[in-house]
Protein backbone atom coordinates (compact mmCIF):
# COMPACT_ATOMS: atom_id res chain seq x y z
CA UNK A 1 0.00 0.00 0.00
CA UNK A 2 1.06 3.42 -0.94
CA UNK A 3 0.81 6.60 0.81
CA UNK A 4 1.56 9.89 -0.49
CA UNK A 5 3.68 11.68 1.51
CA UNK A 6 3.43 15.39 0.11
CA UNK A 7 0.61 16.97 1.79
CA UNK A 8 1.76 16.42 5.25
CA UNK A 9 5.46 16.62 4.88
CA UNK A 10 4.10 20.35 3.34
CA UNK A 11 2.56 21.10 6.89
CA UNK A 12 4.69 21.55 9.93
CA UNK A 13 2.94 19.93 12.80
CA UNK A 14 -0.04 18.10 10.93
CA UNK A 15 -0.42 14.26 12.01
CA UNK A 16 -2.27 12.03 10.02
CA UNK A 17 -3.66 8.35 11.82
CA UNK A 18 -3.99 5.25 9.40
CA UNK A 19 -5.27 1.94 10.17
CA UNK A 20 -4.10 -0.46 7.34
CA UNK A 21 -4.17 -4.27 6.59
CA UNK A 22 -1.16 -6.37 5.81
CA UNK A 23 -1.57 -7.99 2.63
CA UNK A 24 1.06 -10.21 2.45
CA UNK A 25 -0.36 -14.26 2.35
CA UNK A 26 3.22 -15.04 2.94
CA UNK A 27 7.05 -13.63 4.25
CA UNK A 28 9.89 -14.83 2.41
CA UNK A 29 13.25 -14.88 4.41
CA UNK A 30 16.54 -16.24 3.83
CA UNK A 31 15.16 -18.40 0.50
CA UNK A 32 11.92 -20.01 2.51
CA UNK A 33 8.43 -19.03 2.36
CA UNK A 34 6.19 -18.96 5.04
CA UNK A 35 2.66 -18.61 5.18
CA UNK A 36 1.03 -15.68 7.40
CA UNK A 37 -1.65 -16.64 9.15
CA UNK A 38 -3.05 -13.77 10.74
CA UNK A 39 -2.05 -10.32 11.57
CA UNK A 40 -3.67 -7.34 13.22
CA UNK A 41 -4.34 -4.04 11.19
CA UNK A 42 -1.34 -1.49 10.97
CA UNK A 43 -1.48 1.41 13.43
CA UNK A 44 0.24 4.05 11.55
CA UNK A 45 0.64 7.26 12.57
CA UNK A 46 2.88 10.04 10.53
CA UNK A 47 3.80 13.14 12.24
CA UNK A 48 5.48 16.17 10.82
CA UNK A 49 8.05 17.51 13.21
CA UNK A 50 8.81 20.69 11.11
CA UNK A 51 11.13 21.71 8.66
CA UNK A 52 10.00 18.79 6.58
CA UNK A 53 10.61 15.79 9.02
CA UNK A 54 7.90 13.38 9.26
CA UNK A 55 8.27 10.55 12.17
CA UNK A 56 6.55 7.38 11.39
CA UNK A 57 5.20 5.45 14.50
CA UNK A 58 3.62 2.04 13.76
CA UNK A 59 2.73 -1.09 15.60
CA UNK A 60 1.26 -4.38 14.35
CA UNK A 61 0.90 -8.36 15.27
CA UNK A 62 1.67 -10.57 12.58
CA UNK A 63 1.39 -14.61 13.01
CA UNK A 64 3.59 -16.51 10.63
CA UNK A 65 3.74 -20.75 10.72
CA UNK A 66 7.36 -21.23 10.81
CA UNK A 67 8.75 -24.73 11.37
CA UNK A 68 10.10 -25.80 14.95
CA UNK A 69 14.42 -25.69 15.02
CA UNK A 70 14.29 -29.57 16.72
CA UNK A 71 11.66 -31.46 14.91
CA UNK A 72 10.10 -29.49 11.77
CA UNK A 73 6.70 -29.42 12.92
CA UNK A 74 4.68 -26.13 12.60
CA UNK A 75 4.76 -23.83 15.04
CA UNK A 76 2.36 -20.45 14.95
CA UNK A 77 4.58 -18.07 15.90
CA UNK A 78 3.53 -14.24 16.68
CA UNK A 79 5.97 -11.99 15.83
CA UNK A 80 4.91 -8.39 17.27
CA UNK A 81 6.17 -5.28 15.54
CA UNK A 82 6.69 -1.74 16.98
CA UNK A 83 8.70 0.48 14.67
CA UNK A 84 9.93 4.44 14.86
CA UNK A 85 10.77 5.72 11.94
CA UNK A 86 12.48 9.32 10.76
CA UNK A 87 12.49 10.59 7.71
CA UNK A 88 13.77 13.91 5.40
CA UNK A 89 12.08 14.92 2.82
CA UNK A 90 14.25 17.29 1.62
CA UNK A 91 16.71 14.76 1.02
CA UNK A 92 17.13 13.33 -2.29
CA UNK A 93 17.47 9.68 -3.08
CA UNK A 94 21.17 10.32 -3.61
CA UNK A 95 21.53 12.30 -0.43
CA UNK A 96 20.04 8.64 1.45
CA UNK A 97 22.38 6.71 -0.04
CA UNK A 98 25.31 8.66 0.42
CA UNK A 99 24.28 8.96 4.60
CA UNK A 100 23.35 4.78 4.32
CA UNK A 101 19.94 5.43 4.77
CA UNK A 102 17.82 2.24 4.24
CA UNK A 103 14.81 3.66 3.41
CA UNK A 104 13.94 1.99 0.23
CA UNK A 105 10.07 1.92 1.19
CA UNK A 106 10.34 5.80 0.18
CA UNK A 107 10.13 6.68 -3.52
CA UNK A 108 10.11 10.05 -4.32
CA UNK A 109 7.07 11.32 -1.74
CA UNK A 110 5.16 7.94 -1.45
CA UNK A 111 5.83 5.64 1.64
CA UNK A 112 5.79 2.01 0.65
CA UNK A 113 3.90 0.85 3.70
CA UNK A 114 4.36 -3.04 2.44
CA UNK A 115 8.12 -2.87 2.30
CA UNK A 116 8.38 -0.80 5.78
CA UNK A 117 6.98 -3.21 7.56
CA UNK A 118 8.24 -6.68 5.54
CA UNK A 119 12.04 -5.50 6.69
CA UNK A 120 10.73 -4.48 10.59
CA UNK A 121 9.33 -7.90 10.27
CA UNK A 122 12.82 -9.00 9.14
CA UNK A 123 14.86 -7.48 11.81
CA UNK A 124 12.54 -8.71 14.08
CA UNK A 125 12.15 -12.65 13.31
CA UNK A 126 12.83 -15.04 15.67
CA UNK A 127 16.12 -16.92 16.11
CA UNK A 128 14.80 -20.00 17.27
CA UNK A 129 11.67 -21.21 16.92
CA UNK A 130 10.38 -24.49 19.28
CA UNK A 131 7.16 -25.99 19.07
CA UNK A 132 7.59 -26.50 22.90
CA UNK A 133 10.60 -26.42 25.76
CA UNK A 134 10.95 -29.84 25.94
CA UNK A 135 10.85 -30.28 22.21
CA UNK A 136 12.95 -33.62 21.43
CA UNK A 137 13.36 -33.30 17.81
CA UNK A 138 14.25 -35.98 15.41
CA UNK A 139 16.00 -38.97 15.10
CA UNK A 140 19.58 -38.69 13.90
CA UNK A 141 19.15 -42.34 12.35
CA UNK A 142 15.62 -42.53 11.21
CA UNK A 143 14.31 -38.83 11.43
CA UNK A 144 10.94 -39.62 13.17
CA UNK A 145 9.89 -37.08 15.61
CA UNK A 146 10.99 -37.86 19.16
CA UNK A 147 7.56 -36.19 20.78
CA UNK A 148 5.57 -38.82 19.38
CA UNK A 149 7.63 -41.49 21.20
CA UNK A 150 10.53 -44.19 20.94
CA UNK A 151 11.33 -45.09 17.19
CA UNK A 152 13.46 -48.30 18.28
CA UNK A 153 16.80 -47.37 16.78
CA UNK A 154 19.96 -48.88 18.21
CA UNK A 155 21.60 -46.33 20.71
CA UNK A 156 24.94 -46.01 19.61
CA UNK A 157 27.69 -46.45 22.85
CA UNK A 158 28.89 -43.01 24.31
CA UNK A 159 32.31 -42.19 23.45
CA UNK A 160 34.16 -42.40 27.09
CA UNK A 161 36.26 -39.40 26.16
CA UNK A 162 33.18 -37.19 25.62
CA UNK A 163 31.69 -37.93 29.42
CA UNK A 164 32.72 -35.18 30.69
CA UNK A 165 31.20 -33.17 27.99
CA UNK A 166 28.38 -34.92 27.98
CA UNK A 167 27.75 -34.13 31.96
CA UNK A 168 27.76 -30.69 31.28
CA UNK A 169 25.46 -30.56 28.73
CA UNK A 170 23.15 -33.36 30.84
CA UNK A 171 23.25 -30.48 33.64
CA UNK A 172 21.91 -27.54 31.54
CA UNK A 173 19.52 -28.81 28.84
CA UNK A 174 18.48 -25.56 27.14
CA UNK A 175 20.19 -26.47 23.52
Amino acid sequence: MQIHLAEISECDGKTEKYSLPFEMPAVTYLGSSYEVADSTPIELTIENTGNHVLKIYGKTDITVILPCDRCLEDVRTVIPLMFEQKLDMKQTAEDRIKDLDESSYLNGTDLDMDRMVYLELLMNWPHKVLCKEDCKGLCATCGKNLNFGKCGCKEEPKDPRMAAISDIFSKFKEV
